[in-house]
């Protein structure tokens, strides 16, 4: 039953990190998901510290904001014309090196330490069980990250064209009203929400490679937004069930067997895509000849 547990946990991800991102990918904004699995970090130790529970709506609450945190000034250190990738290191290890602070001073003596909250570990998923009235309504985890992936398809269902538009030409976006920052800020609260929902299954940096490396694998598959984001969510999904068998050969990290196995499937995609693959470039390109 473990097994069914873990692979259900680490779909649900797949399919938060998949759907999310494809937007990231497209809007040239991958790190960007990098910086807010690191900088939620304070917001995790505060709502810790605050309700003294890791499963409080409130520790969702504070990650979200620091999500938005990070978001804002990283936009408000561009637009003071410091580089992106600069503004993007300051502000997610300034806020990252907080969290650890915080950890280090006040929560040394719980469950609540940096390998906790940067690695995870989803072969427990299935020991932290939800109880309502008595009966076992199976792990928290699942429960948690089923509400987040509901989410995060009403959102992007009931927005579709606008986060489309915004991916694809946010001036043109801008000019026939579609408020752009709006739907920017709403993007980065749902990857703020996905990584919190997720941290404590996968780890805060193994959740960067859920978000980017299935959709870069997608982007290289097909040029349709609507199928890229199911390509995206396949090749999560696929991960998930290769990289859980490889772990249980090697007795290797679940998480970052999942983690490799998509990395493989990114090259395999590199290599072989029927449109960008090298190979497939490089046979073209010998028949010509």
């Amino acid at each position: 039953m473990s097994e069914f547990w873990i692979l259900l946990t680490g779909s649900l991800v797949a399919g938060c990190c998949g759907i999310l991102g494809v937007f990231l990918v497209l809007r040239k904004m991958a790190m960007i998901g990098d910086a807010i699995s690191h900088s939620v970090m304070p917001g995790i130790v505060i709502a810790f510290l605050i309700s003294g529970s890791r499963d409080s709506l409130l520790m969702m609450f504070a990650a979200l904001v620091f999500g938005l945190l990070t978001t804002f000034l990283i936009q408000l250190f561009q637009q003071s014309g410091i580089q992106s990738d600069a503004s993007i290191g300051v502000v997610f290890t300034a806020l990252f090196a907080i969290g650890v602070v915080l950890v280090s001073l006040y929560a040394r003596q719980v469950h609540l330490d940096q390998d906790a909250i940067l690695y995870g570990e989803i072969a427990y998923v299935h020991w932290n069980i939800w109880e309502l009235g008595g009966v076992s309504m199976g792990p928290k985890a699942v429960w948690l990250l089923g509400f987040t992936l509901a989410v995060i398809v009403a959102v992007i269902s009931m927005f579709y064209k606008q986060f489309k538009l915004c991916a694809f030409d946010p001036a043109l976006a801008a000019a026939i009203g579609i408020p752009v920052a709006l739907f920017h800020y709403l993007l980065m609260g749902l990857v703020s929400m996905a990584t919190v929902s997720s941290f404590e299954s996968v780890g805060a940096i193994l959740v960067v490679g859920m978000l980017i490396i299935p959709a870069s694998t997608a982007y290289l598959l097909t040029e349709r937004l609507g199928v890229m984001i199911g390509l995206s969510v396949a090749a999560g999904v696929a991960s998930t069930f290769l990289g859980y068998g490889a772990a249980v050969v090697l007795d290797a990290s679940i998480a970052g067997c999942m983690v490799c196995a998509a990395s493989l499937l990114f090259v395999a995609a590199f290599l072989f895509s029927p449109s960008q693959g090298l190979v497939v470039k490089k046979w073209r390109m010998r028949k010509l000849v």
